[in-house]
């Protein structure tokens, strides 16, 4: 038996004026996925725990079997686990934003207008954190270059008793009211801007017309994880492919491959052939199970790219869908696949919900006609299928 789980993330969204009133899996052409989900299980199932935040750390846990109320630990040392980045269970680690904020004199009074500063390139992005660890990292906090936008400090011998916010959560408002109580975390951010401002890449970035990445924004913050492996728990050998650190973390935590795929970028200009061909020839070469995460449509949602976001998820269709299923129907081996968002991502509030989210789990030796006609957020919860626990999934998609 084959399992693939094909992780559509922030796929799910409300009603959008502009689609006619249809959200982004209403409006979009995907032949592949809606033919698959007429012979599925189909309905609704619930990812994010009502005391735990919604985002794609708690999600994807969820979607992985994991129970994020028992294994949840925070963001960012998933993340560290991806960048090689040594930890202690003392240490606590945070996801570091290179962002674009307005330029008022006072650091309270200025605007979020780009969380990912135009995703910048993860080298011009490397060379900044690089120079604010050279000027702002010491023996107690240090700063790691990661990937594009999203990068990561840790600081050694600190409880985690941080409340700090998103940068895609506060896009176009000011600053000051979500600004961190802690001063050690405000010091450093300001500080951050008095150093970027004026420095040579973001003065190269303002002249081509890019946003400059004049800021680092702290958050995601945790401690350690520590995660039962998939060949403990479910017994198979796997691969996880992504462009996102936090995902890669989560397989290597799970004991999975996690190869880097050349032209990953965690949005719509992602090599999704790249990424297909990754999955198709894990499986070929004896693995078991693929989880394919797809951060395109996400991307769209925290930057209220409605065109963006269908066309991410007909890409996925034609680009992703189509020549995996290719490939399981001709490999002479039963096969399941998990295909699913992990949360939503609305387009009218850019940010992440913790709202249920459709799913369908087909089974090539259980074919069983939904009653749907697509898959749709409407149409997944006509079945009257919910599951209360997005972590049973998996157990549903391993059973024997």
């Amino acid at each position: 038996m084959k399992y693939v789980v094909i992780l559509t993330d922030g796929a799910a969204d409300t009603p959008v004026e502009e689609l006619g009133g249809r959200t982004p899996l209403e409006a979009a052409n995907k032949p592949n996925i809606d033919a698959l989900a007429k012979l599925s299980e189909a309905g609704m199932v619930r990812t994010v725990p009502d005391d735990l935040p919604p985002g794609s750390d708690v999600a994807n846990l969820a979607v992985f079997g994991y129970d994020p109320q028992k294994y949840y630990t925070g963001r960012s040392p998933l993340e560290a686990v991806s960048m090689n980045v040594p930890l202690e269970l003392t240490d606590t680690t945070f996801r570091t934003n290179v962002v674009t904020l307005s330029d008022e004199p006072n650091y309270e009074d200025k605007t979020m207008l780009d969380y990912s500063a135009d995703e910048i390139s993860t080298e011009e992005a490397r060379e900044l954190i690089k120079y604010v660890n050279e000027n702002l990292g010491c023996g107690e906090y240090e700063f790691f270059g990661g990937f594009s936008y999203r990068h990561l400090m840790v600081w050694h011998n600190k409880k985690n008793e941080f409340e700090l916010t998103p940068p895609h959560d506060i896009s176009d408002r000011v600053i000051g009211p979500y600004l961190p109580k802690d001063e050690t975390i405000l010091n450093l951010m300001k500080k951050s801007y008095e150093l970027l401002k004026d420095h040579p890449i973001n003065k190269a970035r303002i002249e081509r017309g890019l946003n400059p990445a004049n800021s680092i924004w702290i958050w995601g913050n945790g401690t350690k994880p520590n995660l039962t492996t998939y060949a403990e728990r479910f017994g198979v050998s796997g691969t996880v492919v992504s462009a996102v650190d936090l995902i890669k973390g989560i397989g290597i935590c799970a004991g999975l491959n996690v190869p880097d795929i050349e032209g990953a970028t965690g949005n719509i200009n992602t090599n999704f052939d790249g990424k297909a061909e990754a999955a198709v020839n894990a499986l070929k070469n004896g693995g078991d199970f693929v989880y394919i995460h797809l951060e395109a449509p996400d991307e769209a949602g925290h930057r209220h790219e409605i065109d963006n976001k269908v066309r991410a998820i007909e890409l996925i269709d034609q680009k992703i869908v189509a020549p995996v299923l290719e490939y399981l129907r001709g490999c002479g081996e039963d096969f399941r696949v998990l295909l699913m968002p992990d949360h939503p991502t609305p387009l009218a509030t850019r940010t992440h919900s913790a709202a249920p989210i459709p799913y369908m789990l087909y089974s090539s030796n259980d074919e069983k006609p939904s009653g749907i006609k697509s898959f749709t957020e409407a149409e997944a919860e006509k079945t009257g299928v919910f599951t209360e626990r997005g972590c049973e999934l998996a157990d549903k998609l391993f059973a024997k």
